[in-house]
Formats: C-alpha cells, sequence, structure tokens
C-alpha cells in the first residue's frame, strides 16, 4: 500500500441518495456502485452545500459554502482569489498528476485553463469513460488525482421537455411496468407558499406542473433507467481500475452535485431543500484499509461539498487551506472516534435569471430533524422529524408544542449564518 494513494473522485449530476441499489431501492439495479459499496462506506446522512450544479460544483472544488465564493446560481465562475487555492492546484502542487474529464459547469461545460487540472475529456458521457480507462492504463510514476464528472442523470431534464438526450436513448415501459408514485406523493400540508409560486413562475423547469400520476410514474422509469445507464459507465472505469491492479492503491469517493425530485411532493428538478433535491449518495472505498467494508454510516453529518475537499487531503497528506469549514471523513471511513459536527448546512437561491422569484432558503438538518427556512412568505417555516416522518409530510414549525425544537434550530442556523459571513 502507497504511502500517497492514487485518488479517484467519479460523480454523476442529480442522481438522489436513495437512486442506488445498496440504498435498498428495488426500481433500479446499480451493480457497479453496489460493488463499490461493499468494500467502502455509504454515508446516508450527506447533503450537498446546494441543490443547484454550479453552486455545488464550486464547493466540491473551493471546500467552501457557495456564498463564501460569491456564487448563487448557475453559470457563475468561480473568482480568482478562490480558484488558485482550489483542490486542483492544492494537490498538483503537492506533487499529484491532477486530471479531469466531463461535465465542469462552472460554468463552461468541458474544464478551462487554470484550475489546477489537466483535461483528458470534454463535456462527453460518450466518451469519458473511454478516456479514463485509457489515463488509468498508462503507467503512473506519481499518484494521480483523477476526478471523472458524468452528466447523467441530468438527462431527465431533457426527458421531461420531450427533446432528444445528449447521451443516447433509455428504453421506455408501460405505465403498468412504472415505479409507483413515491410514499409522499403528495403536497404536504402547511409547505411555504413560495415553493409553489417559484414552480409556476419557471414552468420550462418545472414540467411536473401538467404531469398526471402517469406522467409521474414515466418520469421515475425514465430518470432509473438514467441511473442505470451512467452505472455502466461507471462500472467500465472501476473495472480498468481492478484490471490494472490499482484497486487496492486507489481512493474511490463516488457522490453527486445534488438530487431530483423525483416525484416526491409533485416535484421535478432540484431548488427545494426537501430530502430528494439535496441528499446525495456518498461512498468512499480504499480496499484493505476501509473499516467494516460494506458498512452503511448512519451516525455522521456529512457535506460532500464541504467534506470532500479536506477528505482527500487527509489521504494524501497534503495540508488543506486555511479556513475551510469542513471535516475529513478518513476517521469515519477507518472507524476511528474523532469529533464531529452537530448539526451540516445547506443554501439555495431561485434564479431570476432563469425566471424565478429570488427566494433563498437555508436548511439545517440535526440528527434528528431538519429545518427549513426561506426568505419571504407565508409557512416559510419547515421543521421535519426525519425519525418518524422521513418523507416530510409533517411540517412541526406550526405546533406550539415543538416551539422549543424550532427555536434550537433557528439558533443553529443563526450562528451558522454569522461565522461564515452569510448574509441571508
Amino acid at each position: 500500500m502507497k504511502d500517497r494513494p492514487h485518488i479517484l473522485y467519479i460523480f454523476t449530476d442529480q442522481q438522489y441518495a436513495g437512486a442506488v441499489g445498496c440504498a435498498g431501492n428495488a426500481d433500479l439495479r446499480t451493480p457497479a456502485l453496489d460493488r463499490l459499496a461493499e468494500t467502502g462506506v455509504r454515508f446516508e446522512k450527506a447533503y450537498c452545500t446546494c441543490p443547484l450544479c454550479t453552486p455545488s460544483r464550486a464547493s466540491m472544488i473551493t471546500g467552501m459554502m457557495p456564498h463564501q465564493v460569491g456564487i448563487s446560481g448557475n453559470n457563475q465562475p468561480i473568482g480568482e482569489a478562490f480558484r488558485s487555492r482550489g483542490i486542483g492546484h492544492t494537490l498538483s502542487d503537492a506533487g499529484y498528476e491532477c486530471v479531469y474529464g466531463g461535465k465542469w459547469h462552472l460554468p463552461e461545460g468541458a474544464l478551462p485553463e487554470g484550475h489546477g487540472f489537466r483535461s483528458i475529456c470534454g463535456f462527453s458521457d460518450r466518451d469519458l469513460a473511454d478516456r479514463c480507462i485509457t489515463f488509468i492504463r498508462q503507467l503512473h510514476d506519481r499518484p494521480f488525482f483523477a476526478v471523472a464528472s458524468f452528466d447523467n442523470p441530468h438527462n431527465i431534464c431533457e426527458w421531461a421537455r420531450q427533446t432528444p438526450l445528449p447521451w443516447g436513448p433509455i428504453p421506455e415501459a408501460p405505465v403498468e411496468a412504472c415505479p409507483n408514485l413515491p410514499p409522499n406523493y403528495a403536497i404536504p400540508a402547511y409547505e411555504p407558499e413560495v415553493l409553489r409560486m417559484e414552480q409556476a413562475a419557471q414552468p420550462r423547469f418545472f414540467r411536473g406542473l401538467s404531469f398526471t400520476d402517469d406522467d409521474w410514474r414515466r418520469y421515475r422509469h425514465a430518470y432509473y433507467r438514467l441511473v442505470e445507464k451512467v452505472d455502466a459507465e461507471i462500472g467500465r472505469v472501476l473495472d480498468a481500475l481492478r484490471a490494472a491492479g490499482l484497486e487496492e492503491e486507489t481512493l474511490v469517493i463516488f457522490s453527486s452535485d445534488h438530487g431530483d425530485g423525483l416525484g416526491a411532493h409533485r416535484w421535478n428538478q432540484k431548488w427545494v431543500l426537501y430530502e430528494e433535491s439535496v441528499r446525495i449518495p456518498l461512498i468512499l472505498s480504499l480496499k484493505g484499509r476501509t473499516a467494516a467494508p460494506g458498512r452503511a454510516d448512519a451516525e455522521h453529518l456529512v457535506s460532500n461539498g464541504l467534506d470532500l475537499f479536506p477528505t482527500i487531503c487527509d489521504y494524501a497528506g497534503v495540508e488543506p487551506p486555511e479556513g475551510l469549514p469542513g471535516l475529513s471523513l478518513r476517521p469515519p471511513a477507518e472507524a476511528r472516534g474523532d469529533t464531529w459536527r452537530d448539526c451540516v448546512v445547506a443554501e439555495t437561491s431561485f434564479d431570476p435569471k432563469f425566471g424565478g422569484l429570488g427566494t433563498r432558503g437555508r436548511m439545517v438538518r440535526t440528527e434528528r430533524y431538519k429545518y427549513i427556512v426561506y426568505s419571504w412568505g407565508k409557512h416559510r417555516e419547515q421543521l421535519f422529524d426525519l425519525e418518524a416522518d422521513p418523507g416530510e409530510m409533517v411540517n412541526l414549525a406550526v405546533e406550539a408544542r415543538h416551539q422549543g425544537v424550532l427555536a434550537r434550530h433557528r439558533e443553529l442556523l443563526a450562528a451558522w449564518v454569522e461565522k461564515t459571513g452569510d448574509r441571508f
């Protein structure tokens, strides 16, 4: 085992945490990700920093919250001050060979110059696995940090708009063969009114406004087929790593930038702070080193945007930039005791440039509860007991008997806002 392992970060776009077979989902098959989970640890309470592409990706690259790097919506660049201390520069300066393939979206579709990576593939799910395989098979005289960024299952956006899928078609099925509606299909009582107003303001994105029950079932079927499509590509990359004899020398991390509404609360797309949009898959595997392989960690509250950077630095033996708010996942992955956070925070903004009304929101997730607050409107606060109500159907914020829990979560958010310079 090398002291400085190779590192392979694979991530998808718009994949909800529950959209993997190893999470107990019987509506799809993900053999590649299931095999990866068998040799590693799957973090069940992992969240993105923002349920939207560019802000979430900015966090992954910088290790900071989107508001800290001045990004609130899509198609905004990382400022030069933060770009120079990004993860690519940090690892390349420490002697790692840093390569990037696939979707960038910060804001360019493909990786531009100036981020510490060498591009091995442009924005293409058709070519990305092949280019990664070619890179893996090369002789490596120093450790590498390789990023494979796939677009799917993001093609569900094109499917919903009834436009051609960029990376090829998926099989159709009669509605009887499609997944059933989710248990939390209904719009919950006392939901913030701004959510449906934002939905109505952006009909180009929120196609679910006109969906029938059967349409939602077809949507869920299409989404799961897209997940299976990208899982097959990921499997090819992992097979190449194994065939090259590098599996036990490579830390493999899998995640996604955000989730998808998937019909829960009749929501497609992202932006909203419900679980389906903001909770993401996160698997970490270093074969032979990960403790109790195959384990599902439901204890640690994780932020993939904040924790990815310090985790990679920890395994690489590299000092991360000062001031990063994240934590290394290496101690929990190796079952070593360490202090941990008592909450994780996410943020969102419905961008007026894309037709949104400018609504901003924040989420605080603690061990049992989840608090959400939006910037305006009736019933703008939500409080859910995720142990008793994992589908987020009962808003406890409107009940007097839960005011103590509500006040505590308000205080946690206020402290986070002050600590991170958030102007929410």
